[in-house]
């Protein structure tokens, strides 16, 4: 009989014990004579040096074992944030997941975020509570009873308390398991009705399971050895393997290579078989250009691994993991058979450095070193800079970038450094555009049309064709779409892949006699490019959720600190002594504040980062001017056109590329659609215009005529503007351009300014509504005779569940500032977003309040002062007023 093969995950945050954990699995399961451990630095799985000498886990590995007729893969994932993507790679090969919490920490952050990704994927859960050795006596009961409670708060009420002996599980026992699911529960009832043993059977409860029905909980330690055979024991009773398809199928989770420098892939088989000598198709990169291509290898070795030890086998089948040798092609994340359209996703690298090597080693030799270990780390990536011979590493963070030094001096001998930390950036678009790249050098032919659309934050990019096959040959649309997919596409603001875009195939042209494969790739890359630069660009960047345990005495201190580092924070929970706040910020405000938490909190405060995808910019003119990014000198990005002008290639600028292309505008046509088939309200409650008007109208708009043809080339060309934009400038002019007008806007201490007059003090003290209404009409008679925005701030910090209220009051802004949060702070925080653009002034008379702001670019006018200029207005109002009379 063949053993059923399960292949589980043991995953959880840093330091919560798993890799001690699977040492004690692989000890009673029979796989290992002696259980290691992490602080002996002599645990089976934990084999690099780095890891033994750091005590954490940072590469997945795997480790066989047998318990009960079943034949398990044990895959132990790193804990450490820097990592998160090598377990997020893993997932995809797992058929159930031990979720480790640690007794002491409870329900951490990063608890919540490998949670989600288990329940999104839909992966069968169990959980493993450690570390109770740490509690005695009643103190253990009482902690379990906090974690069970804080396990069904944050995560899931279906997750039960399997660690009491079955002799102890009486009918209440069996009804809780069964109110998790319909089924279970008609089959109680019926039972319990019947007078029979209400009991839920094995298989049933492992079907339970299996749909995520039922999540059991353990409570024990992997250290003393308590609660692991009872774990195991329904672990094995609990489990069900899959049924696999006959198709030969997998999918590869990680690569690596072993001591003699072979690339090893390491893959889980979800269908039909492999065997040594098969052929296999891959992807394969080619770094320079950054472009994929497919190819076609033969397996020369198939390996099982336990730990650091392997056997070779003739063969894997559907259920094994196993190590394919001898292949170029393939990254983590890729599946191959009939899984080849698997593309996984997860957190992508926000940290950006220069990578420099010993002042001996050619620039080349190093970037090959570095691309071996990038191969093996698909967290991080590597991007060469041709024109400047510079070479990037982007990585998750700080822990990454070490762990890679340390790996190239010790594998190949060769130290590296560091440059200045800086975040990477992304690009997406606002508003749809039409992308046309045309490729006609003599005997060669393509034209592409593309719709770019912006798509929802986080979704990355999709690519998609609505060509009829009459109009475009299938092969052809399909080339153009593997063109789209196999290259990182960058953007026009700073060169930064661009993201969260739909990009349609709309139209398309070749020539029976002269088109060439590589004709489309130029045509489809020049499109893009092309389109982009039509478009409104936004700049993104990463953001970090995070979570900040505090001394209560610093809640404001943080909340404040929030909103300076362009962030937001809430209180989350409000003790006596300590305090838990959740935020959000970019990386690149954020990333370094546990120092600064560390040194005003006394060491108290502590804080965890969770990576939250890309949001827009907060400082986009800063980074641009910074990048000093031209699109119009990026010779491996062109959005040019090459059209054949008497016989020779001739190269068309990215604007004129309308005025010259064979096909008629997509958009043009559908606009021209809408226009004829709904006209604007205006024309229609208007005098009726004539033909030769609405002909007019439409070619001012759309500058193409009725017909589909382009107006005269000697005629106005035809120019889409990114916003705010003037005709004629580049786009790289655009970002350069500073406006000339700025807005200059006021910020008035409302209280500040109403405690320094004596009248509105005084009334103040009988009906403090009164006085504000006052002084908010003085300030509206003030601001009558004056330019841009006038912008009053009341505190409102001490009210209670207070959120942020501004309005209108006649021709001035009026803003009551939200719960912990003083005048003070709003302002601070307005002058930070506005002094770039706009000329502030701020009025008020607290000192402190006049150092920050001043610092930040703002002019300062006391509330003495402020007051003498509007008394010597007034009186000004009332001179003219008597000698118009």
């Amino acid at each position: 009989m063949t053993n059923s093969k399960i292949t589980i995950g043991i995953m959880a945050h840093v330091d919560a014990g798993k890799t001690t954990l699977s040492e004690q699995i692989l000890f009673h399961s029979g796989a290992l004579r002696k259980a290691g451990r992490v602080d002996h630095g002599d645990s089976f799985l934990d084999m690099d040096a780095m890891e033994r000498s750091r005590g954490i886990t940072i590469f997945s590995k795997e480790a066989q074992f047998q318990m009960n007729d079943i034949s398990f893969v044990l895959l132990d994932t790193p804990g450490h944030g820097d990592f998160s993507a090598e377990t997020e790679r893993v997932l995809c090969v797992l058929d159930y997941a031990v979720l480790l919490i640690s007794a002491a920490d409870g329900v951490t952050g990063y608890t919540e975020v490998l949670w989600q990704l288990l329940k999104n994927r839909g992966i069968p859960t169990f959980i493993f509570v450690n570390k109770m050795d740490q509690f005695e006596g009643p103190d253990r009961e009482t902690r379990k009873e906090e974690i069970l409670r804080a396990l069904e708060e944050k995560l899931s009420e279906d997750i039960l308390d399997f660690s009491l002996p079955k002799e102890s599980r009486d009918e209440d026992f069996w009804e809780r398991v069964a109110m998790t699911d319909e089924g279970l529960l008609d089959l109680f009832l019926k039972r319990q009705a019947g007078g029979a043993d209400a009991a839920i059977s094995r298989d049933e409860l492992a079907e339970a399971v299996l749909r995520r029905n039922v999540m059991p909980c353990f409570f024990g330690s992997a250290l003393k050895q308590t609660g692991i055979e009872e774990f195991l024991e329904e672990l094995c009773s609990l489990v069900k393997e899959k049924t696999w398809p006959q198709e030969m199928g997998g999918r590869i989770f990680k690569v690596s290579r072993d001591p003699q420098g072979q690339r090893l892939l390491h893959v889980r088989m979800t269908g039909g078989s492999l065997s040594v000598r098969d052929e296999i198709t891959l992807q394969k990169k080619d770094e320079k250009t950054e472009e994929t291509a497919f190819v076609t290898e033969k397996i020369t070795q198939i390996r099982v691994y336990s730990g650091g030890k392997f056997e070779t086998v003739q063969s894997a089948v559907a259920g094994d993991v196993a190590v394919l040798c001898g292949l170029t092609g393939g990254y983590a994340s890729e599946g191959f058979g009939f899984e080849a359209d698997l593309r996984a996703t997860g957190p992508v690298p926000v940290l950006s450095y220069q990578v420099s090597g010993p002042g001996d080693v050619p620039i080349p030799a190093l970037f090959e070193k570095l691309r071996l270990l990038d191969e093996e780390n698909p967290e991080i990536s590597l991007r060469f800079e041709q024109e400047t011979g510079k070479i990037y590493l982007l990585v998750m963070g700080q822990v990454q970038s070490q762990i890679l030094a340390a790996q190239m001096e010790e594998r190949f001998g060769m130290p590296i450094t560091f440059g200045q930390e800086d975040v990477v950036y992304h690009e997406t678009i606002e508003n749809t555009v039409e992308g046309v790249g045309h490729f006609e050098p003599l005997r060669h032919y393509a034209e592409v049309h593309l719709i770019l659309e912006p798509a929802e934050r986080g979704s990355g990019l999709t690519f998609a064709s609505k060509i009829s096959t009459d109009r475009l040959s299938l092969n052809w649309q399909r080339l153009i779409l593997q063109h789209l997919g196999e290259k990182k596409h960058r953007g026009v603001l700073t060169g930064a892949p661009i993201t969260d875009m739909k990009i349609t195939l709309c139209d398309g042209k070749a020539h029976l006699k002269h088109t060439e494969g590589g004709d489309f790739r130029q045509a489809t890359y020049r499109a893009v490019r092309q389109g982009l630069m039509q478009a409104r660009s936004i700049l993104l960047e990463p953001y970090y959720k995070c979570r900040i345990t505090v001394p209560s005495a610093n809640i404001g201190r943080v909340l404040t600190d929030l909103e300076q580092r362009s962030g937001s924070g809430t209180l989350e929970i409000m003790g006596e002594e300590i305090s838990v706040i959740s935020g959000r910020a970019p990386v690149a405000t954020i990333r370094d504040y546990a120092e600064s938490l560390m040194a005003f909190s006394g060491g108290r405060g502590r804080i965890e980062f969770r990576y939250d995808g890309y949001d827009i910019c907060h400082n986009t003119e800063e980074v641009l001017e910074q990048k000093h990014y031209d699109p119009l000198t990026d010779v491996r990005n062109r959005s040019d056109s090459v059209f054949c002008v008497h016989g020779s290639g001739q190269s068309v600028p990215w604007d004129e590329v309308f005025d010259h292309m064979h096909l008629p505008s997509v958009l043009a046509e559908k606009k021209k659609e809408d226009m004829l088939l709904a006209p604007p309200p205006r024309l229609r409650q208007e005098k009726s215009a004539g033909n030769d008007e609405l002909r007019e109208i439409f070619e001012k708009t759309y500058k193409t005529s009725f017909d589909g043809k382009r107006p005269d080339p000697s005629a106005e060309k035809r120019r889409i503007t990114p916003k705010n934009e003037t005709a004629g400038e580049s786009v790289s002019s655009y970002k350069k351009k500073q406006d000339t007008v700025r807005e200059k806007v006021l910020l008035v201490d409302g209280y500040n300014l109403m405690h320094a007059d004596p009248q509105l003090k005084e009334l103040s003290r009988q009906n403090l509504d009164s006085a504000r209404d006052a002084l908010l009409d003085m300030l509206s008679d003030y601001h009558g005779m004056q330019e841009g925005r006038l912008i009053a701030v009341f505190d409102a910090y001490k009210v209670p569940g207070r959120a942020a209220v501004s309005g209108a009051y006649h021709n001035i802004e009026v803003v009551f500032t939200k719960q912990d949060q003083t005048a003070d702070m709003y302002i601070e925080k307005t002058v930070h977003e506005l002094h770039k653009k706009s000329d502030v002034t701020v009025v008020t008379s607290d000192g402190i309040e006049q150092v920050v702001s001043s610092g930040q670019g703002a002019m300062i006018r006391s509330s003495r002062e402020f007051l003498g200029d509007m008394q010597r207005q007034r009186e000004m109002l009332r001179k003219d007023h008597n000698v118009s009379e």
